[in-house]
This record gives structure tokens, sequence and C-alpha cells, in this order.
């Protein structure tokens, strides 16, 4: 028997960012990741908390930030996150898009 995994049902916006990033669960960012063809690891873990972390604290995300977090490096983070590094890492860790995504 197989299973899918699916997300809690949350109000996202028109790009799939959740509207209240306070409703996040692990469990939707697993099916979030999934969507996107990427198996969370620790190490997605660890950016994913990180990038909650500063949304938290009101920190203006970047590329740049992220890569010197001291958890990965921008080439780490592309690697973690093929297609749009920031962009993608944002809407599984449930923030909203950072300003510096087009």
């Amino acid at each position: 028997m197989e299973t899918t995994l699916s997300a809690p049902i949350l109000a996202t916006n028109e790009e799939g960012y959740l509207k209240n990033y306070k409703e996040w669960t692990e469990e939707w960012a697993l099916a979030t990741a999934a969507a996107h063809n990427i198996e969370l690891t620790p190490k997605h873990w660890e950016v994913l908390h990180w990038l909650r972390a500063k949304q938290a604290e009101g920190v203006a995300l970047s590329l740049r930030k992220a890569g010197n977090s001291g958890i990965v490096d921008i080439k780490q983070l592309y690697a973690l996150f093929p297609g749009g590094p920031l962009k993608i890492s944002s809407k599984i860790a449930g923030i909203p898009k950072p300003a510096s995504c087009i």
C-alpha cells in the first residue's frame, strides 16, 4: 500500500507561501518540500529553522545572509534547494517570500 504525503490545509497566497507563518508545521514543510522534489535532510531542517528564527527576529533575508548563516554557504544552499534556493527554502519554512526574491 502506497502512502501519499499531504500537507495540512493551510491558507497560502497565489504563490504558495503561507499567509500566516505561525501556522507552519513540520508536516506542512515535508509536503511542500516533496512538491518541489526535495527530501528534507537534517541540513535542510537547520536551514529552515534558521530562516524561521530570522523571520521572527524581523531580519530582512537575502541569499547572502543565508549563505553567511554559518549553516551552509551559498553553493550548498543551491544544492539543498535547487531552482531558487531562498525562494524555495522560504516557502518550505513557511515564511513570506523575501523582498530580495523576484
